[in-house]
């Protein structure tokens, strides 16, 4: 009997189930997907990349070439507070160094000047190589020429001593150098003979020379080295040592010359160490480039005549007939541009 029951109920619940889903509304249809062609594979043309590659390496080159050759505008000068601290040094050294501070006319004139050509040949003849006559006649000129480039004369000491401390002034280093300052003469007198003279046994022109290099090479130091890398740099120039294969232990050069001023100096410094009598100077002229102006009311009176030190004196003259008024006024306008141009060094 119960069976026959659960048969039934059993029955029943299908015929429900299968009504329902009779009657049940149809669910929509998903319309289709739309059919996508299936992508190409990426091909690389090695042309293209070759292309692409050499575009990249002369962008690159351009860089480092640029970065390589352009400097920015403010790179290697000196700082703000250094120009100001050299600025304060030359205001301050009228006194004791009248190069660095006035015209050269003045200072040749100013009682400093004396003192130095008599300090410069007192020391010389405290070496016991040289006698006063001609210790005085070579102060006269190194003195003169230190003034005139704007040097501190105990530097011109100091580099004299060191390349001939015996002042012969035919001696001959195996390089080739001569007289009191030893000069290349394969390396100087091309450029600077018709200017300077080319006899470089005289010990004016000798002097001359040395002077001139000095200032050349220490016009060359970077603006950003202090006073004493300036003067190392400067002496190390003028001993040639740029690679230290010329000569034997030539990075010591300028501390053979320091020593000599220190020591054979002492009339000159006067007592001031060698930072203060050379190495501060030296510095200070660099950083202040322009020539002092001459005062107007000197200039107007005509008193003071500019000395003029860039003409060879070792050259015999001849005796030339008369010129013409127009050649000589193009002598005097190549003589005046002649000056100009040595002056500028």
């Amino acid at each position: 009997m119960q069976r026959m029951l659960l048969l039934s109920l059993s029955r029943v619940a299908t015929v429900v189930t299968v009504n329902q889903q009779l009657t049940a509304p149809a669910s929509p249809r998903r319309p289709p997907r739309p059919s996508v062609p299936a992508r190409p594979e990426a091909v690389i043309r090695l042309v293209t990349l070759l292309r692409q590659l050499a575009i990249a390496t002369v962008a690159a080159c351009t860089i480092v070439f640029t970065a390589t050759q352009v400097r920015p505008v403010f790179l290697g000068q000196a700082p703000v507070a250094d120009r100001v601290l050299a600025g304060v040094y030359l205001d301050s050294t009228p006194g004791r160094s009248p190069w660095l501070s006035l015209p050269e006319p003045l200072a040749m004139q100013h009682p400093q000047f004396k003192r130095d050509v008599a300090a410069f040949a007192s020391d010389l003849v405290r070496t016991g190589y040289i006698g006063s006559e001609r210790a005085g006649s070579i102060a006269q000129v190194a003195v003169r020429e230190a003034y005139h480039r704007r040097i501190p004369p105990a530097l011109v000491l100091g580099v004299m001593l060191t390349e001939n401390d015996r002042f012969k002034p035919n001696a001959r280093s195996k390089v080739g150098a001569l007289g009191l300052m030893q000069i290349m003469p394969r390396l100087w007198t091309p450029n600077l003979g018709p200017i300077l003279g080319h006899n470089l046994r005289d010990d004016e022109t000798n002097l001359r020379y040395g002077v001139y290099i000095l200032r050349h090479f220490a016009r060359k130091t970077p603006d950003s080295l202090d006073a004493g890398a300036v003067i190392r740099t400067a002496l190390l120039g003028y001993n040639g040592c740029v690679s230290g294969r010329n000569t034997p232990d030539c990075r010591a050069y300028p501390e053979k010359v320091r020593r000599h001023v220190e020591r054979d100096g002492r009339a000159l410094c006067a007592g001031q160490a060698y930072h203060d009598c050379v190495a501060l100077p030296l510095w200070a002229a660099l950083r202040d480039t322009t020539t002092p102006p001459m005062p107007a009311s000197a200039a107007a009176s005509g008193a003071v005549v500019a000395s003029v030190t860039d003409r060879p004196h070792d050259i015999t003259a001849r005796p030339t007939p008369r010129a013409p008024r127009s050649s000589r006024a193009d002598e005097r306008a190549a003589a005046y541009l002649l000056g100009m141009v040595s002056k500028g060094e």
